[in-house]
């Protein structure tokens, strides 16, 4: 036996992509056929994928009936595996919680009955490593895995039963995270909705309550940015945050690369982030705030705008929550610029003209909202040890060195999700 069938484990087999399921590249509609848009079958692109969700329920643009039926044959039923293979996006892997189509940055797998469609989602989970390497091979100035090159893949597997029970652990871990992120949602949803109520009614210009006045942002503490510069990506060190990692409250820290400590502490003579921090992204999709509620910091930022409220701890609430309102929404689309791509001025950010209520009511806010950030970090603390968890057995499952029934012989997750 070659030493790479030695290190097969018992039952399981080689085998290649094309063996698993069949693989479909996707395609963009022409702008020749505007009747192909419409509101029936969800059209993903790598910029849809976001690395650590399991499934994509809900994409901007949708095909019509005319488009499902021109682009038949490239139509993925619902849990398809679904993996970017170009460039910086290689490698992100979701599944389709509904029919899709995908455009032709993206390779996905109709999974056969033989295997499990959970199975090969973590698999690709778990080969980030690997199809770099063979995009990077492809002589390309571009990374690229084309379908042919994607179907050669070898994988090693274990047999259906076991692909199922490999899943099904990996599953519940993931079923928690979701669970946790709709609970951030929900109270999220709720700090809103309290917001607006309070605060909301008021505009710059209205008559307001006594005592209450307008002012500019900079009064309260101060804005600034991010480095401009590109410090060289390192295998450790500390992660460099930009505006693609910011989403919906969330820091997509994974997806960030490593500088050097020498480079994180030039940029954090800067703009260095401390709690009750809020980053918010000016450049790209603007508008996406991240309110940092940590002790512990140990990332640096780049091209992001930094809303200083450590310096000014009691308007933090307010601030984040006027950000990602229909008040923030309005003046980024009152004051964006850019053509090829938006952006908003940090001298725009700077000029913001916030509503400042009489003190005794931001503290009667504050008193309210304090609770709800915090168990939204409670939260966010425990999707991060989920995580870890999660991404530390996913090699060790899939590879075969921890076998499912050991992890079931010492090991329970029913804090983590369902008892397996």
């Amino acid at each position: 036996m070659s030493s790479i069938e030695d290190k097969i484990p018992e039952g399981w087999v080689e085998t290649t992509l094309k063996k698993v399921g069949k693989v479909v590249t996707g395609k963009t509609p022409s702008k020749n056929h505007p009747e192909d848009w419409g509101k029936i079958v969800d059209f993903i692109t790598p910029t849809e994928i976001s690395s650590d969700l399991k499934y994509i329920s809900e994409t901007p643009r949708k095909l019509s009936l005319e488009g499902k039926d021109r682009f038949s044959r490239m139509i993925l039923p619902k849990k398809s595996v679904i993996v970017t293979c170009i460039g910086s996006d290689m490698g992100k892997v979701v599944m389709n919680y509904y029919e899709a189509l995908t455009n032709q940055q993206i390779n996905s797998v109709i999974v056969n009955e033989k295997n499990s469609s959970d199975f090969i989602f973590y698999l690709f989970k778990n080969s980030y490593r690997l199809l770099r390497r063979y995009a990077e091979g492809s002589g390309s100035t571009m990374p690229i895995l084309n379908k042919s090159n994607f179907e050669s893949l070898h994988f090693v597997l274990p047999p259906l039963q076991e692909q199922k029970a490999i899943a099904q652990v990996l599953t519940a871990f993931d079923d928690k995270i979701e669970n946790l992120r709709a609970q951030n949602q929900t109270l999220e949803t709720l700090a809103q909705t309290i917001f607006r109520e309070w605060f909301g009614k008021y505009q710059v210009g209205d008559e307001l309550p006594e005592g209450w006045r307008v002012g500019k942002i900079t009064e309260l503490f101060e804005v600034r940015d991010g480095t401009h510069d590109s410090p060289k990506e390192q295998s450790v060190g500390f992660k460099l945050i930009t505006s693609k990692h910011l989403d919906n409250n969330r820091l997509l820290i994974e997806d960030a690369y490593f500088i050097s400590e020498n480079d994180y502490n030039q940029v954090n003579k800067r703009s260095k982030v401390e709690k009750y921090d809020i980053l918010f992204s000016m450049i790209g999709t603007i508008g996406l705030a991240y309110f940092e509620l940590n002790d512990k910091i140990d990332y640096a930022i780049k091209n992001v705008a930094l809303f200083k409220c450590s310096q000014n701890k009691q308007w933090a609430n307010y601030t984040y929550l006027w950000l990602t309102s229909f008040l923030g929404k309005h003046f980024i689309a009152t004051n964006k610029s850019g053509s090829t791509q938006e952006y908003v001025s940090l001298t725009s950010l700077r000029n913001i003209d916030f509503i400042i209520p009489v003190e005794r009511k931001l503290i009667d806010f504050n008193k309210i909202m304090n609770p709800i950030f915090e168990k939204i970090l409670s939260n966010s603390k425990q999707l991060q040890t989920l995580t870890q968890t999660r991404d530390t057995l996913l090699p060790k499952l899939m590879s075969g060195q921890l076998r499912v029934k050991e992890f079931n012989k010492y090991t329970r997750i029913k804090n983590y999700g369902r008892t397996i």
